[in-house]
This record gives C-alpha cells, sequence and structure tokens, in this order.
C-alpha cells in the first residue's frame, strides 16, 4: 500500500506553511475541492504532510500490527487533524487507487476512533468515515477514471478534498467540468520569498552553530550565493545546507562562508524545475 514519502526531517513553519493551514482548514470547513500548485521542491507536500500529522502517523499506518502506549500520540494526532494523505502510484489506476484507500481510510479511522475523547459515540456514516479532510498529493498522476471515483466519493461523502500538483494542474482541471464546478479554492503555492529566506537561513545557521548577521560581509555573500543557487526552493536549500554542514565537518570549519557554500554546491546536481 503506497500512503505516502519517508519522514522529511525538520520542519520550519514558513509564511507560505501558514497560508496553506489557512487554506486546508477552509477546504475542509466548506467541505469543498481545493488545487493546490506550485513549482517542484517548494514546500507544497512538507506542508500538506504537517497539516496531515503524517511523519507522525504513517510509520504505524504502514506496519499495522501490535498497538503500544507510544501509539496514543498518533490517535491524538489524527484526532485532530481528522486529514488523509496520499500519493497515488504513477499513472495510478482506478483499481489501485481503492486497493489503497480502502485499507487507509479503515486504519485511520480506528486511530481516531481511538483518539477522541469519547470514542463511543455513533461513527460517521460518509464513506470515509470520521476523516474531513484527504490529501491527494502529485494529483497528475491520477487516471481520468480516478479523479473521477475521487469527485463521486467527495459528493457521497461531505468532506474536503485537496489535490495537490505541479503549475497547470487547475488547467488540466478545467477540462472535467463536473470536478472543476466544485473546486471552492484554488492556492498557488510559491519559491521563498528574501524575507522568508533569511528567517529560514538563521534557523539553518544556528544548526550548524553559527548566529547569522546580515550585517556581516561574510555571512550576507554566503546567504546571496544560497539565494542564487536555490532560487528559494525550499527541498533545494535542505539539501544544499546538508551539503554545507558536510562541507564543514570535512574540513573542520566553523564560518559558513561563500567558498562553504560554492564547495556544498559543487556536490550536489541543481536545476530550477518550473
Amino acid at each position: 500500500m503506497t500512503i505516502g514519502r519517508r519522514s522529511t526531517g525538520a520542519f520550519i513553519a514558513t509564511r507560505e506553511h501558514r497560508r496553506f493551514v489557512e487554506f486546508a482548514d477552509a477546504v475542509r470547513r466548506q467541505d469543498t475541492i481545493g488545487l493546490c500548485h506550485g513549482p517542484a521542491g517548494v514546500g507544497k507536500t512538507l506542508s500538506a504532510r504537517r497539516y496531515a500529522n503524517w511523519d507522525l502517523a504513517e510509520p504505524l499506518l504502514t506496519v499495522w500490527g501490535p498497538r503500544t502506549p507510544s501509539d496514543e500520540k498518533v490517535y491524538a494526532a489524527l484526532a485532530r487533524s481528522r486529514a488523509l494523505f496520499y500519493t497515488p502510484a504513477v499513472a495510478s489506476s482506478l483499481t489501485a487507487l481503492r486497493q489503497d484507500l480502502r485499507p487507509l481510510v479503515s486504519r485511520v479511522n480506528a486511530c481516531i476512533d481511538q483518539g477522541l475523547a469519547s470514542p463511543g459515540t455513533q461513527a460517521a456514516t460518509s464513506p470515509f468515515g470520521r476523516i474531513e479532510l484527504v490529501i491527494i498529493d502529485e494529483a497528475e498522476r491520477l487516471t481520468n477514471t480516478a479523479l473521477e471515483y475521487l469527485r463521486d466519493q467527495f459528493d457521497r461523502s461531505g468532506i474536503g478534498l485537496i489535490l495537490i500538483g505541479m503549475p497547470g494542474i487547475e488547467k488540466r482541471m478545467g477540462h472535467y467540468p463536473q470536478l472543476y464546478s466544485r473546486v471552492g479554492f484554488s492556492h498557488r503555492y510559491p519559491p521563498l520569498s528574501q524575507e522568508e529566506l533569511r528567517f529560514v537561513l538563521t534557523r539553518h545557521w544556528k544548526r550548524l552553530g553559527s548566529e547569522l548577521d546580515l550585517n556581516d560581509f561574510t555571512d550576507s555573500q554566503a546567504a546571496a550565493a544560497i539565494a542564487r543557487l536555490t532560487g528559494g526552493n525550499f527541498r533545494l536549500l535542505q539539501r544544499l545546507v546538508a551539503q554545507m554542514d558536510r562541507v564543514l565537518r570535512i574540513n573542520e570549519l566553523t564560518t559558513i562562508t561563500e567558498d562553504v557554500v560554492e564547495a556544498a554546491a559543487g556536490a550536489l546536481v541543481i536545476g530550477h524545475a518550473t
């Protein structure tokens, strides 16, 4: 069963993440369909997984075995989010989608029931039970029939549905009037702005054992090099910082300089997806 991705590591709450949370809350509250689109690597998946508490819940949902007391934090997290996160396989057929979602819905609902203060209350009668929001990542992978199935389930359940994809997904959905007419929100997820990049770099500098001071020439040059190399791409920034940490440790350095950034970039394959 394909239910998501491996853990994405430490999370930094940016302004764009907060905007995604507001978007997801609105979709969930109004029981509508939302489209989230943006270039690869800007943070769409990270925000969605964070909203659904998926890094915490995914290991338990994947290995569905005997329960332990430590699982209670998963129950509580899913009871709060009432969300399901799913990444379909490439060219996912209707059969594959249904085979994946059926046990996943059942497991998430079982966790939600365990996490409720009054688990004995009557369960919801919709196809998704107590789940209030379904998030489909990389929605371009879905076939037309699979999309129609999701639209039908949306109509029957009264849940919110978010489809996440690359720029242009909103145009593709426009070719399906029955689905597109139900879209209540469209959210563009852009790369990090200069202000957000400074905020994120400040956090990364601390993790590398330094304090970012943009009034310092060395720090300013290093930050400018990172901005130029990443273009505000969140995923690429994480990869670059990981390599910077490696360069610092190997060379027993304590100062982050433009040379350190360039050396780290040399170990990466850097491209700018659109």
